[in-house]
């Protein structure tokens, strides 16, 4: 398969959805807007909930959106393995009571096999296999068979295929999209559990209601919410197994790797942590809404991504007095800037941010470390951890992962 551009696959995906009468918006901010169900938008859908719920008027019943997300819920996997992060972009293309299961999966397949040109036999699926409220998705399967997808790459699942936010409200089967990305003969049969199989595109058919008591009723206009993970799909097309080391990063592990003066094997974890976290924070800062390191809500996703990136400098031995941040910070913008324009419109304002936050953290940073030091010889009871954090500037997490670091146990529960 060809190899593309940092930019390319955005640019493509965009295009290609315009050409099928979508209108491309310009991704969203990351704070909801008028949703207090989130702190941050964390799907490209998110952004969207308004037409899909009648709030609000969509411009146009087809929309096609690469969409900033960030999710920090396993934020303590980012770092250990090769394709956690926090902040991630997520192509998608959504028709609001427009078109249903057969345009979606052929727009979706067309563009994998003919834009992409990855080849047929590389390819999976799976879709819903029903129960006792909600029939097997006869559509879909039939729609992937009529492609050209063998019925031994047709997997039947039911909780893997079956999407909806929260306990009710709109919902129903998804179909997911799959690549065999390993070197290996492919397996005639496709089994979802083997990991050589990674999932690239998913397409969600809300065409159900369920309520409070479980009742599930037929919606009267039927949507579809799709999603292509970008950093995801550009490994796969680069044929790499560790995202770090795709188009995405390389250039930003090699600056990170030329400032520690160590090279990136043996370094994975804090290269990866510092990559993430900082680009992640260049987003938040830049982010039209203007968030600033606090102890609440957005801000302090902010402040411990920075802190975390700050511990891992120190970790490869980083001279945190130095502009290693900067010089990162400047290199994220520069790739990213021609489709966010709000990241060289605010760069004045994220390097500042990063810079004010290092330096506020740093000087307690030792000083937390050394008292972190002299209890670490046993179990942290709650006192300590808060101690750490009213006077250090410790959040509870950082206590958490040097504990763990220790092999010791911190009384979260009591903090």
């Amino acid at each position: 398969m060809k190899k593309y551009g940092v930019n390319d696959l955005r640019r493509m995906y965009l295009e290609f959805f315009e050409s099928k009468g979508h209108l491309a918006m310009k991704s969203f901010s990351l704070v909801p807007h008028n949703d207090n169900s989130l702190l941050i938008i964390n799907s490209g859908m998110a952004p969207l909930k308004p037409y899909f719920t009648g709030q609000e008027i969509p411009p146009r019943r087809r929309v096609t959106t690469c969409q900033k997300c960030i999710r920090t819920g396993d934020i303590e996997n980012v770092g250990k393995t090769a394709r956690h992060g926090t902040f991630f972009e997520m192509l998608g293309n959504w028709s609001l009571g427009d078109y249903f299961k057969d345009e979606s999966i052929s727009y979706s397949f067309e563009f994998l096999t003919k834009v992409l040109n990855i080849p047929i036999e590389r390819l999976a699926v799976t879709v819903y296999a029903g129960d006792n409220k909600i029939p097997f998705d006869e559509v879909s399967h039939n729609k992937w068979l009529s492609l050209g997808i063998k019925k031994e790459r047709i997997a039947r699942t039911v909780e893997d295929n079956f999407w909806i936010a929260g306990a009710s409200g709109p919902c129903g089967p998804d179909t997911e999209i799959f690549y065999f990305r390993s070197n290996d003969e492919i397996p005639e049969v496709f089994d979802p559990e083997d990991d050589r199989w990674v999932e690239i595109w998913n397409n969600v058919f809300m065409e159900f209601y369920k309520d409070e008591n479980g009742n599930v009723t037929e919606l009267p206009k039927k949507n579809v919410d799709t999603g292509m993970g970008y950093e995801r799909a550009t490994a796969v097309l680069e044929g790499v197994l560790d995202n770090y080391t795709s188009s995405v990063w390389k250039d930003v592990i090699d600056l990170i790797s030329d400032i520690a003066k160590k090279p990136y094997i043996g370094n994975e974890e804090s290269m990866r942590i510092i990559a993430d976290h900082i680009r992640t924070a260049v987003f938040i800062s830049a982010d039209p809404a203007s968030i600033k390191p606090s102890n609440t809500d957005q801000g302090y996703i902010l402040r411990r991504l920075i802190r975390r990136a700050i511990r891992h400098a120190k970790k490869l031995e980083i001279d945190i007095s130095s502009d290693w941040e900067q010089r990162i910070a400047k290199l994220i913008i520069s790739k990213y800037k021609k489709y966010y324009s709000e990241l060289t419109e605010n760069e004045n304002v994220v390097l500042e941010v990063l810079k004010n936050e290092k330096e506020k953290f740093n000087r307690t940073l030792e000083k937390g470390l050394r008292e972190f030091n002299k209890v670490s010889n046993k179990d942290i009871d709650a006192e300590t951890a808060f101690h750490l954090y009213d006077t250090y500037g410790f959040p509870i997490e950082l206590t958490e992962e040097l504990a763990h670091d220790a092999k010791i146990k911190v009384d979260t529960l009591g903090f």
